[in-house]
């Protein structure tokens, strides 16, 4: 029983997390409910045409690249806890890289804000026309994640082979099927503006409460760069959560989370069942907590005179970060103050500089 048990808590990736679940659920009488209940719930988004890059069909443990966007919508219920409108577009995007091998893996946040130059898309019949200049989350909203997949492939060079949209909806009740997810907040929320009130200390958030910290921005350090540190704690101590004994151990708990993920995600046709995140789970199964790290694309603010003054550019230094994962080699020095799996405050500089609270 140990050492199945160090098994399973070496599986680490949200994706990889809904296609244990299923696995765990598929046993006895429930077997044909349980598949066609969480199979039924995954929503089917358009392929991505990739135009930019060319990379060589993977082998079963090859490297591969995911991209997972978190849309700011406000039409799920219960999304609209910030009382702002939402446009639609990306809220969070992740660039999930696993390495050849599928033991290490590490995600690459890219900021909204990032101006970037938009490729021409085709989606459902119609052009999106190239731009220059625009805002990183344009893309998804104009064209959702085939789009947003593409443009990352014009900007970076990766290859993207999969995406995995999460709508905060589905996100509250993740956390509510697991129990909730601990957090460490080092100072009170108070934002009347949003009306989201949290109180400083270490504990456990649920339903809309870890909706309101995983999007809060305008009361807290570093804005929407601090909010996506927090965001990359918040995942990294949900794994840690999902994958606790307290949670193997509850089918109950199992089939909840596994239910409300796949009611929450849309992905590409490829991936869009459980037979096929089950297939990738099973690739997965030696990776580590503490082989998954968080990252953020490196930028600075375009100087004050400057007709794009409050938005991001990239730096010479995401080049690298983007060849890294080309190449399929680790962060390195790139990744130096990491969130991490077992880590979700990374270093005491990134802690203090975002809201976190800094490691013990």
């Amino acid at each position: 029983m140990a050492k199945a048990t160090r098994r399973q808590r070496r599986t680490v990736l949200v994706v990889i997390v809904v296609a244990e679940l299923v696995i765990a659920l598929l046993t006895g009488a429930g077997v044909v409910f349980a598949y066609n209940h969480v199979d039924r719930k995954i929503d089917v988004g358009g392929s991505i045409e990739h135009r930019s890059v060319r990379q060589e069909p993977k082998l079963p443990t090859g490297a591969f690249n995911m991209l997972v966007l978190g849309t700011d919508t406000r039409d799920c219920d219960g999304c609209g806890i910030d009382t702002e409108g939402g446009l639609g577009g990306s809220d969070m995007t992740i660039l999930l890289h696993v390495a050849d091998g599928r033991r290490t893996a590490y995600g690459i946040s890219i900021p909204r804000d990032t101006l970037v130059d938009r490729p021409e898309c085709r989606v459902d019949g119609r052009t999106i026309p190239a731009a220059a200049d625009r805002m990183w989350n344009e893309a998804f909203a104009l064209g959702g994640a085939p789009c947003a997949a593409l443009q990352v492939e014009a900007v970076t060079g990766v290859y993207v082979d999969d995406y995995m949209v999460i709508d905060f909806g589905g996100f509250k009740d993740m956390v509510d099927a697991v129990g909730g997810v601990e957090v460490c907040i080092p100072a009170d929320i108070d934002d009347t503006e949003h009306n989201i009130h949290l109180e400083a200390g270490t504990r456990k958030l649920y339903g809309e409460d870890s909706l309101a910290y995983v999007r809060q921005r305008t009361s807290t350090p570093n804005a929407d760069l601090g909010r996506m540190k927090r965001q990359q704690a918040f995942i990294a101590s949900m794994l840690n959560r999902v994958m606790s004994a307290d949670t193997l151990t509850r089918p109950d708990k199992l089939f909840r989370f596994a239910s409300a993920l796949a009611g929450s995600i849309q992905t590409n046709p490829e991936i869009a069942s459980v037979g096929e995140l089950v297939d990738l789970a099973s690739s997965l199964r030696k990776a580590d907590l503490d082989k998954i790290r968080f990252v953020t694309a490196p930028t600075a603010d375009f100087p004050i005179d400057s007709p794009n003054w409050g938005r991001l550019q990239l730096l010479p230094e995401a080049d690298q970060l983007w060849q890294k994962v080309v190449d399929d080699e680790p962060l390195g020095s790139l990744g130096r103050g990491a969130i991490s799996g077992r880590n979700p405050s990374g270093s005491k500089e990134n802690a203090a500089a975002n809201g976190l609270c800094a490691a013990g």
